[in-house]
């Protein structure tokens, strides 16, 4: 027992040694010469992110007209979208303006964690402004009774509690795991499976766990979704006017904008990597992964702008508003 005393020492030192001080992502593989022309509409894309889901929160909280259970559920998207993107394009623009491709062990956990914890919040927000809109259209003399404010803060609250202890185990998934085949991670970001791969321990509780989680996040949030929309169209299609069942639908048609832009990369990104792994480029992978992160919080204030006439409305008049103060001036 004596003599097996230093070999332990040995062991846990081995361990030890093999967690990375930092690592390096490497941008989007085999496109390296390209990083400066892509980062062209990565920038524009993420301005547009910017402003428009600031100027979506400046107005709902200016507008009292905006005040509603619909336009808080807008306000928590675009806060969740400000918080996605913010959280993996500056790096991302780091690595390809400027060659910053290092990242710090605890650095990498603490944006996998932001990434997953938002991406996942974004889905559940869907989720709920599916069943606001369910509330809306078949129950709407009990709208403002059934989504008060301390139930819409409620309902927030534990979407975000939710993605936050869904996530969390990653962190410590991942930090357990020895890495032994190098520290380069060939992405824009630290994605949990990306920095797992480079483990060369036994990674199988982090697959079946990233699957437990996409199923109990993703699988539910679409499955409520599903049904809330099932339920519309039978509401929709029973009322009597063609009329009607247009000014009904029209009020979920941003929504479903908004689904598209969300699900439809994720789809692409997770069938993908299951059963095209071998045909498609990792590069095709990467950029997929990006559009995942950049595509919703750069088209859901431009669709709920164009599509919703409350917003399109209040925008109208604080731009007249503005014109007309400057006539004045003048």
């Amino acid at each position: 027992m004596i003599n097996d005393h230093p070999r332990l020492m040995m062991l846990m030192l081995n361990q030890t040694d093999l967690t990375p001080a930092s690592f390096i992502l490497n941008g989007i593989p085999g496109l390296e010469d390209m990083h400066m022309w892509i980062s062209f509409p990565f920038c524009s894309m993420y301005a547009v992110a910017m402003v428009g889901n600031c100027g979506l929160l400046y107005l709902i909280h200016l507008e009292d007209s905006l005040h509603r259970p619909m336009y808080y559920f807008l306000a928590m998207l675009s806060l969740t979208d400000l918080f996605i993107c913010s959280s993996t394009i500056p790096k991302a623009l780091s690595i390809f303006w400027f060659h910053f491709k290092e990242i710090s062990f605890d650095g990498c956990l603490v944006q996998m964690f932001f990434v997953h914890t938002f991406t996942g919040m974004e889905s559940g927000v869907l989720m709920l402004m599916a069943l606001d809109r369910y509330v809306a259209i078949c129950y709407p003399l009990r709208y403002s009774t059934i989504l008060t404010n301390p139930v819409i803060a409620k309902v927030g609250l534990a979407t975000f509690l939710r993605g936050v202890f869904l996530i969390i185990p990653f962190t410590f998934l991942t930090k357990r795991l020895p890495y032994c085949r190098g520290n380069i991670i060939p992405h824009t970001y630290c994605d949990h499976m990306s920095v797992a791969k480079l483990s060369c321990g036994n990674i199988k509780v982090n697959v079946i766990y990233g699957l437990m989680v996409a199923l109990l996040i993703g699988g539910f949030d679409i499955l409520c979704i599903t049904i809330s929309y099932t339920m519309i169209l039978r509401a929709v299609v029973s009322l009597s006017s063609a009329d009607a069942q247009q000014k009904a639908f029209s009020t979920c048609t941003a929504h479903i904008c908004a689904i598209v832009f969300s699900y439809s990369p994720a789809f692409f990104s997770f069938f993908s990597h299951r059963f095209g792994g071998h045909t498609i480029p990792p590069s095709c992978h990467i950029i997929v992964a990006n559009i995942y992160l950049l595509l919703p919080p750069t088209m859901n204030p431009v669709v709920y702008g164009v599509k919703t006439k409350q917003i399109r409305d209040c925008v109208i008049r604080i731009l007249s508003g503005s014109k007309n103060l400057k006539s004045h001036s003048i």
